[in-house]
């Protein structure tokens, strides 16, 4: 997780900077859905498969970031200012972005209602499936589902208003550092 959030920091700047506070936030709110801290959401020992979901769900979080950051990086060598670039390059990823999480979540829920018990979280959707005893891939459902939604509310909101606000402040109105050239 450091070494990824270096990367990012080092490779776009600015946003990866955001996009790391993100990804921390992300997984905060993943451990804990999984510990048990909210009351709704039952805890469960981590297996291996867990931590594989919890492994894949940082890989998404990072794409997220990765593409709306490069969509930035984009329009600032198209000649448009920090806040058209940022608004062009926030809107012109999302459909990528939104298509991405939405493709995971299913694919997790699947993976739930699949391997896990009738009682499960999707278990009555599958019910018609004969009963599993795979726990491990519920786990790695289970850990794939929360971490991706709470990338769509961190890596999607929370991450380009970040972006759009840490941009109003004039020491960060500097093309360079969000990827496009510096200013002569």
């Amino acid at each position: 997780m450091i070494g990824v959030c270096v990367m990012m920091i080092v490779i776009y700047r600015l946003p990866g900077l955001v996009a790391a506070i993100s990804l921390c936030g992300q997984m905060a709110l993943t451990i804990a859905c999984i510990s048990g801290y909210f009351g709704v959401f039952n805890s469960f020992t981590m297996t291996l498969p867990g931590v594989a979901g919890l492994i894949l769900s940082i890989g998404i979080g990072v794409d997220c970031n990765v593409i709306t950051a490069e969509a930035i990086r984009d329009e600032l060598r198209a000649g448009k200012t920090i806040d058209g670039a940022i608004r062009a390059g926030s809107k012109s990823s999302f459909s990528a972005v939104f298509d991405g999480n939405i493709t995971v979540i299913i694919v997790a829920a699947v993976l739930m209602g699949v391997f896990g018990s009738s009682d499960s979280l999707f278990g009555w959707f599958f019910s018609w499936l004969p009963v599993s005893t795979t726990g491990t891939v519920y786990s790695f459902g289970y850990t794939l589902l929360v971490g991706t939604i709470f990338n769509l509310i961190l890596g999607v909101l929370a991450s380009r208003l970040m972006v759009m606000s840490i941009s109003r402040i004039k020491v960060f109105r500097k093309p360079a550092l969000y990827g496009g050239k510096k200013n002569v």
